[in-house]
């Protein structure tokens, strides 16, 4: 079958998001306006052109020129590289830019402004010898000695999205704001007397109260906790929860934790603002993307991690599916314990209906709100509801 243009540059992309790289249908849109734009004689300057829309930082930057001829001129790179049992087909940029412009000359506008480059990741034509299904892209490119571990962080947002969670979060943590308590404070222009201080006070002076001390009702700020199952069965949302998490650090000072089969705080590597956060998370971490004990990590939380600040007011955040490896009861009887606090809990999940996992059955009544959170559609939706 033959592979048109599209497809191939789809291939290529799909190459380089195999290597770490953030490459999605914009950017394969921008790959395709570059290659209409020039003209077919100087079709060799595709690749700084493509360079500079594919790399994000550095690393990208450096590594770029091996996956490019890798793909593009894989007769160039030294030794008899197979990919999935299958030798390197033969591309030819020539052609791919002479194809496209082709195209565009007899009225066709492929893929660029319309659905083209979303449906030409789902047209790639299976491979016969493979299992994987139809319609799904495969890289068909060599291997590379590039680290990826880096392109787990927290930076791949758009801007526009870090903007509209940050907005988010300054919401919801608006109505998080100090309140008032029953307890009183001294303050100049407080409106309670303080009768014993007045008194005291006047000894300095025969007994004349010229200074009368004053107060006014304490406010207090809820402390907010925030608890993120990385375990694997959370694998695909860990990002969106920590970004979330990372919001409220900045925001609400909330103390985050992470938790699989044990519990680890990654509140300091949140609050610093490095396009390498993740790999530091992934470091404290270490060996979690396993089963869940989300009992035994409540309980290392309430005894060990916030036993100080845990107190009336306080706020628990829970970002997990439930389901939980410890006995069923277990996490009911750790719950109860942080609700001992004075502590309210909120569970955020990631499906459409809240869990129901047998651990959750049995603690669902000691659970002030559920609220499902797997975009910032969500998040939006449920500042309305916390406080």
């Amino acid at each position: 079958m033959t592979v048109s243009p599209l497809q191939t540059i789809a291939g290529f992309a799909a190459l380089l998001r195999d290597h770490g790289m953030k490459v999605g249908v914009a950017e394969q849109q921008a790959f395709v306006r570059a290659a209409l734009a020039l003209p077919l004689q100087r079709c060799t300057q595709l690749d700084p052109a493509w360079r500079a829309i594919a790399c994000r930082d550095a690393r990208d930057w450096r590594r770029w020129p091996e996956l490019f001829q890798s793909y593009w001129h894989p007769h160039r790179v030294q030794g008899s590289v197979k990919v999935s049992g299958q030798t390197r087909p033969s591309r030819d940029l020539r052609q791919v830019v002479q194809s496209l412009q082709d195209s565009l000359a007899q009225g066709q506008r492929p893929g660029v402004a319309g659905q083209g480059m979303d449906t030409a990741l789902q047209d790639t034509p299976p491979d016969p010898s493979s299992s994987q299904e139809p319609g799904v892209a495969r890289a068909q490119g060599g291997a590379s000695q590039a680290d990826a571990l880096h392109d787990r962080s927290l930076s791949q947002w758009l801007p526009q999205d870090l903007a509209q969670l940050n907005q988010l979060a300054e919401r919801i943590a608006q109505r998080l704001r100090e309140r008032v308590t029953r307890r009183w404070r001294d303050h100049p222009q407080g409106r309670r007397l303080d009768l014993r201080r007045t008194l005291r006070g006047s000894l300095r002076t025969g007994g004349v109260p010229f200074k009368p001390a004053w107060r006014q009702p304490r406010r207090e700020r809820p402390r907010l906790f925030i608890l993120v199952d990385v375990s694997r069965s959370m694998e695909t949302h860990a990002q969106l929860f920590l970004r979330i998490a990372r919001a409220f650090v900045g925001v609400a000072q909330a103390r985050v934790f992470v938790f699989h089969t044990r519990l680890a705080e990654v509140t300091p590597l949140l609050q610093r603002d490095s396009a390498a956060v993740q790999e530091k998370v992934n470091a404290v971490t270490a060996g979690f993307g396993g089963g869940t004990r989300i009992a035994t990590s409540l309980a290392d939380f309430h005894r060990v991690h916030a036993r100080a600040q845990l107190q009336r007011s306080a706020r628990v955040w829970v970002l997990s599916d439930g389901f939980d490896a410890d006995p069923p009861q277990a996490l009911a009887d750790e719950l109860r314990a942080v609700r001992r606090h004075g502590a309210r809990i909120t569970w955020f999940h990631p499906s459409a209906q809240p869990p129901a996992s047998e651990a959750l059955r049995e603690a669902r009544p000691l659970i002030d709100r559920f609220v499902r959170l797997n975009s910032l559609r969500d998040l939006a939706q449920a500042a309305e509801v916390l406080h």
